[in-house]
This record gives C-alpha cells, structure tokens and sequence, in this order.
C-alpha cells in the first residue's frame, strides 16, 4: 500500500525536471529581424518622395532621372511632360494664329473675350 503514494511523488518530481527544461529552451529566443523598408513610393507624394531621394522608385517604375520638376513646381514624369508640350504648343500657336487672323477681319470695336476656336485634328 506504500508503494502507490510513492509512484506518484516520483512521477510528479519527473514532470518538474521535465517542466523546468522545456521552460528553458522557450527562453532562448532568436533576436527578431528588422523590419524591412519598402523602396517603392505610393500615394499622392510618390514622386516628390522618389525625387527627393528617399525612396528608390514609384509604383509605376519611374526612378529619379525621369522626373522632373515643371513651371508650377510640382514634380512630373519626364516623358509625359515632353509629351504633353509636343501635342499642346503647335495646336496653341495654331489658336492664337486663327484669333489674330479673326480679330483683322472682324473690325472690332471693343474688347471681345474669344473663350475657344475648335481646332480640327486629324
């Protein structure tokens, strides 16, 4: 009848030792890795943030050599900005040509807002 009560207080002083070795592996942890910073700018600063070199690129893939900064000071792609000065400009000098050539017929007598003459594209 001795023996059962012996079982057990052996039993239990083998789930301590047990206990107390699996508690010390969990205590040594690794250090965790930094968290890594995106290179890639989102969001409505994008490429002011790419122009000013703190981020590596845009979503769009545009890095820092395609950017440029335009007459208002906002910063814009370079190669939609060319682009867009080749299509607007001669259309412009081509407007301004037709409301000088309308203002030489037309004798105006006053001061005439002449708000849009639609050009034609081909």
């Amino acid at each position: 009848m001795a023996l059962a009560p012996m079982k057990k207080a052996m039993k239990a002083g083998t789930k301590k030792v047990a206990m107390k070795a699996a508690m010390k592996a969990n205590k040594t942890m690794k250090a965790m890795k930094a968290k890594r910073i995106s290179i890639v700018a989102k969001g409505r600063m994008a490429k002011s943030m790419v122009f000013k070199g703190k981020k590596e690129k845009t979503i769009g893939g545009i890095k820092k050599e395609g950017l440029v900064v335009n007459k208002r000071g906002k910063v814009v792609s370079k190669k939609a900005s060319a682009k867009g000065k080749r299509s607007h400009f001669p259309r412009a000098r081509v407007r301004q040509q037709l409301v000088a050539s309308v203002v030489k017929v037309v004798v105006l007598v006053s001061v005439v807002a002449v708000y849009c003459i639609r050009v034609a594209r081909a």
